[in-house]
């Protein structure tokens, strides 16, 4: 069999922010038409490091050299990089939500003549990229009125437009349900073995790397660690990847956690939302379902069943119209029209966007932590700054949060960090009832690991904690009981002996006249 041709060689890259090295003397070799998988744990440097290799942090911003097609370069921006065929999508999608499909796609490569745009051929050529990505959606859908899942397939549309021949995915399946994934994940396979598009992908969902990834790149705090290689012959090793990722064998993805449920804190009955776009269509149909103290509950559903939504609802009616139902607190009948009446109640609500919703990412990690715990920080209305720095430090630790120090800006941290943040700022308000929607989306195994002690060390002390996630797996792992959703409607209410992801599965496709 002939030698694989090495496409791209990074060597010995160091990338510094201030006083703390971000990357020291990594390495990357990757060859021609595979795809390379980046592994490890949040704030390790991955996303750094294809920053460094598409142009974001410019030549000069730090040292190694860069050697992609044969030839030596120094990339002063993206242009350059997308001018040698390298395109970056990143985890957070680069989308103009209320442009078309065809006009996103076109984006600063128009088809044009004179500085006149040829809509007619736009629209034809972008007809043709989405027939290739298999995205069927009409060319001039707003990106606002699509999901997640076809945004993903927009952007790698968008990149086939710049002659591609290396394609950097940065956590391409982390906002998307198995169907979606499974669909990405097959247009990427289809683009190395049709296209001869090579492709790096960071993920860290280790089963997707197992079925996708022909080699690896471990880096762990910011160095290169080792590499894996897979064949049919040599099935990826997940123990041994998980050792090199985080320094330590991980025995258990779960903590063994046995829980002390204690009376009811949550109920909610017949619970019904509107969607805010149109009145007439129900979101949320007639829910019922209750959590008590001690408890961790699941809520499993596919992309767009209505978990999200009805969570939102809940917390101070943050989503939704013609909110009908009743919700009882520690028995009493709440009535919770604002997000602060929710708070003042005992609810929190960790959103699973934590960009938009979760965080001001113009303010530091202090700032950010103490913001639903104001009232409680201060006195007559003045902040207590030693109350303040002591309890966000105190939460800093305990959750792990790689930075710094407290006063570091938000914005500069990786995702997985920002979500500990996001976290960090509601167990700080102390509440009795704590929603998590999607707490680990985006997280590598060794902090996934940190969140299910923390949330374990939440019920420990009596709290009520729901947790919505689209991973079958991790609701089986750390929940007491699951809720399973469709179109709005709670399916079933499973206890732990009943999980098997089939009878979930089949629980979360039951139509309303099923139940």
């Amino acid at each position: 069999m002939a030698e694989a041709e090495t496409i791209l060689r990074m060597q010995n890259i160091t990338k510094t922010f201030g006083p703390v090295k971000a990357l020291t003397d990594v390495n990357l070799s990757v060859d021609r038409g595979e795809i390379h998988a980046i592994c490890g744990e949040n704030g390790a440097g991955k996303s750094t490091l294809m920053n460094v290799l598409s142009g974001v942090y410019p030549y000069g911003t730090y040292t190694g050299d860069i050697e992609f097609d044969g030839k030596l370069c120094k990339y002063k921006n993206i242009k350059d990089s997308e001018n040698d065929g390298i395109v970056i999508i990143h985890q957070e999608l680069a989308l103009i939500p209320f442009l078309s499909i065809a006009e996103n796609i076109f984006l600063g490569n128009e088809t044009q003549k004179n500085g006149v745009i040829n809509w007619q051929e736009t629209h034809a050529k972008a007809q043709e990229l989405l027939d290739r990505v298999g995205l069927p959606e009409d060319p001039e859908t707003k990106i606002m009125d699509i999901g997640v899942g076809k945004q993903q397939l927009v952007e790698i549309a968008k990149a086939l437009t710049k002659d591609v021949k290396l394609l950097i995915l940065d956590e391409p399946t982390a906002a998307l349900n198995d169907e979606d994934s499974a669909h990405l994940l097959g247009l990427i396979r289809d683009l190395r073995d049709n296209h001869g598009v090579t492709s790096i992908i960071i993920s860290h969902k280790l089963n997707e790397i197992a079925d996708i990834a022909d080699n690896i790149t471990i880096i762990r705090d910011g160095s290169t660690v080792g590499e894996m290689f897979i064949d049919e012959e040599q099935p990826l090793d997940t123990d041994e990847l998980i050792r090199k990722m985080v320094g330590r064998p991980l025995t258990n993805l779960y903590p063994y956690h046995e829980s002390k449920i204690g009376e009811e804190i949550l109920r909610v009955e017949n619970w019904t939302v509107h969607s805010p776009l149109d009145s007439e269509r129900v979101i949320v149909d007639n829910a019922n379902f209750h959590v008590r103290a001690g408890e961790i509950i699941g809520f499993a559903g596919l992309m767009g069943a209505g978990r999200t939504e009805m969570a939102m609802s809940i917390f101070g009616k943050s989503y939704g119209v013609g909110i009908s139902g009743d919700l009882y607190i520690h028995g009493k009948k709440h009535e919770l029209k604002n997000v602060q009446q929710a708070i003042d109640a005992g609810l929190a609500y960790a959103t699973e966007d934590r960009k938009a919703y979760g965080l001001n990412l113009l303010q530091n990690i202090r700032e950010n932590s103490s913001l639903a715990a104001l009232t409680k920080m201060s006195k007559m209305g003045v902040m207590d700054d030693n109350t303040e720095r002591k309890s966000v430090e105190e939460y800093r630790k305990g959750f792990n949060i790689k930075c710094q120090n407290i006063d570091v800006n938000v914005g500069t941290l990786s995702g997985g960090n920002q979500q500990k943040v996001v976290l960090a700022k509601w167990v700080i308000s102390n509440p009795d009832i704590l929603i998590l929607d999607e707490p680990t989306r985006g997280i590598d195994v060794g902090a996934k690991y940190e969140i299910y002690e923390i949330i374990d060390r939440m019920a420990d002390e009596g709290k009520a904690v729901i947790v919505i996630s689209s991973e079958l797996p991790e609701l089986i792992g750390i929940c007491d009981r699951i809720y399973t959703v469709n179109q709005g409607v709670i399916t079933a209410d499973v206890s732990k002996e009943g999980f098997t992801q089939e009878y979930l599965m089949r629980c979360m496709t039951k139509e309303k006249d099923e139940i």
